[in-house]
């Protein structure tokens, strides 16, 4: 068991790991990685069930690593997972209602954070890319629209401006 610890300093850092973490699904995929490395397959036969989309999640908060396993001859190799981390340490400090606003971010699926997640596409797309910028032209905390990104498939935070996802 790997014994590293993940430190958030953003809150907006939250937000995906509670997104993972609020399906069943995603949590027992981590779980069964804790105890070693194993293949997209084997984890399928442990879990009887379909595990891309919660790979995909966990490698995109960076909460798994994987590596090529080498195959007996003859064989194809395969890529084989592992948690990177097995605890957590929090060390921000944030408004009750940044949080707040941040929890529901992450548990609701909430048209309203669609519209939201769109302007800043459109934003970014149109090169108002600042965090501060964004927050007056939104008229939104950036804590709210860090959040906003971090669970959008196509915007990344990066330091005090946002990108559009190269995927």
């Amino acid at each position: 068991m790997n014994n590293r610890t993940r430190i958030v300093n953003d809150p907006a850092d939250l937000v995906p790991l509670l997104q993972v973490f609020k399906s069943d699904s995603h949590k027992r995929v981590f779980s069964s990685l804790l105890n070693g490395w194993k293949t997209e397959n084997e984890l399928e036969e442990i879990l009887q069930e379909e595990i891309y989309n919660s790979l995909e999640m966990l490698k995109k908060i960076g909460l798994i690593e994987s590596k090529w396993r080498m195959p007996e001859p003859g064989h194809t190799p395969q890529i084989e997972y592992h948690t990177c981390y097995s605890k957590l340490r929090a060390d921000f400090q944030c408004s009750i209602s940044d949080m707040s606003d941040l929890i529901r971010i992450a548990i609701t699926d909430d048209e309203g954070l669609r519209n939201v997640a769109d302007a800043m596409e459109c934003e970014v797309k149109n090169g108002n890319c600042s965090v501060q910028n964004l927050s007056r032209t939104l008229n939104q905390s950036p804590t709210f629209l860090r959040g906003i990104a971090k669970r959008s498939q196509h915007l990344v935070v990066k330091g005090h401006r946002f990108e559009l996802s190269k995927r």
